[in-house]
């Protein structure tokens, strides 16, 4: 094999050898992202609860009491209670956990159980809780 050809197939075969290590280290980088947490693995809750009117002002205080315990919790991002302008008995609840492990802990926790069996007779339709995943 004459001397030219010899460094054009060293060229193109070191060119093919660091196309192949470029591709693999992408693959291996992009493994490493998929096993790192991050905002598609979050939980978004969007709760509406409506309260009797009857019973506004101790539900209030319930939910008030239930997202300070809650914020407490490991895996717990943001939780925030909001009350509809023209309807101050109709509350939304807006949480955003780390996982769903920790939001499976959240709702096994004393506090979210007792919360949810004490507003229970309060409520003037079914305790409506939804889960979302990040879009983005």
């Amino acid at each position: 094999m004459p001397m030219k050809s010899k460094v054009n197939f060293m060229r193109r075969l070191l060119l093919r050898m660091g196309v192949v290590l470029v591709l693999a280290s992408f693959g291996l980088a992009g493994q490493a992202r998929a096993q790192e947490p991050g905002p598609h693995d979050k939980i978004y809750a969007v709760t509406h609860v409506d309260i009797l009117p009857t019973g506004t002002v101790a539900g209030t205080k319930l939910l008030r009491q239930y997202i300070a315990d809650s914020r407490k919790e490991k895996g717990a991002v943001r939780i925030e209670a909001y009350a509809q302008i023209s309807r101050v008995n109709h509350l939304t609840i807006v949480e955003v956990w780390e996982s769903q492990q920790a939001f499976d802990a959240h709702l096994a926790a004393a506090h979210t159980v007792q919360f949810r069996q004490q507003i229970d007779p309060m409520l003037g339709s079914p305790y409506d809780e939804r889960l979302h995943l990040l879009l983005e």
